[in-house]
């Protein structure tokens, strides 16, 4: 299946504020192949702070870090405040009662919506093709895996870096394949327009999500979910026979025919 390659862009360097995270910051510049601050000048920062990695930008109007953390603030408070089972993304996967498919995340990003189904009892495989957002990913899931509370949630969540085009459907064995491409948020609140576009720089507008639909179908799950903005056109085009909304967003759903 064409498709355009994935690169990360230029100008990101990896740093370290304490001397106990030198070694981790130097193995992940090695693994990413990516500069050591202190050897280059650059637009952003992959910086490794009192054992946590977070993404930096330069510069004098800079946003503040963007990390994966599902312990504590906005994943803590979903979590327990979110609405369960009755919330939009968990009927929109069907979850029920007594029932939690098994879900392939394929636009994982920072693993938020990943982080809710896994709470409420799926198992989720999170796909990431993004090396910088994948190790943001890696990371967050560490650190959690350390808390007593969130390790059990952990352990239904499974990560892989690589394009999800490029994955064997039948591999997968996915009840639902769930999609969230890169798309023009309208939001104004500071965090998102930080993290929207501290992340845009890094995997840009997904030109290729259209294709995320067609090899959805390809993989035969029992559904697919594609969350969309209110007011963004259907992806590929295609209308959805089941649409469940919130506030900000919508949740298409598709039924691929069995066998």
């Amino acid at each position: 299946m064409p498709h355009p390659p994935q690169t990360e862009p230029p100008g990101i360097a990896v740093s370290w504020q304490d001397e106990a995270d030198r070694q981790a910051a130097e193995e992940l510049a090695g693994r990413l192949h990516l500069p050591l601050a202190n050897e280059v000048a650059t637009a952003f920062r992959l910086a490794m702070r009192g054992g946590r990695l977070q993404l930096e930008e330069s510069g004098a109007d800079a946003a503040g870090p963007v990390y994966v953390d599902f312990c504590g603030g906005r994943a803590h408070y979903r979590r327990l405040h979110g609405g369960g089972r009755s919330q939009a993304l968990a009927r929109a996967v069907g979850l029920k009662k007594k029932r939690c498919p098994m879900v392939v995340d394929a636009t994982a990003g920072l693993g938020r919506d990943a982080f809710v189904l896994a709470s409420l009892g799926c198992k989720v495989r999170l796909v990431e093709r993004s090396a910088i957002l994948h190790a943001l990913l890696a990371d967050g899931m560490r650190r959690a895996r350390h808390d007593a509370e969130i390790s059990a949630i952990m352990a239904r969540m499974t990560l892989t870096h690589g394009d999800c085009l490029q994955l064997n459907g039948a591999d997968l064995q996915a009840e639902v394949i769930y999609l969230d491409p890169m798309y023009p948020h309208r939001s104004k609140s500071s965090l998102v327009k930080k993290e929207m576009r501290l992340t845009r720089a890094l995997v840009g507008h997904d030109p290729d999500a259209d294709l995320l639909l067609d090899w959805a179908f390809s993989c035969r799950p029992q559904r697919i979910v594609v969350k969309r903005p209110k007011g963004a056109p259907f992806l590929g085009n295609k209308k959805p026979p089941l649409i469940i909304k919130n506030k900000q967003s919508r949740f298409d759903i598709y039924f691929p025919p069995s066998g």
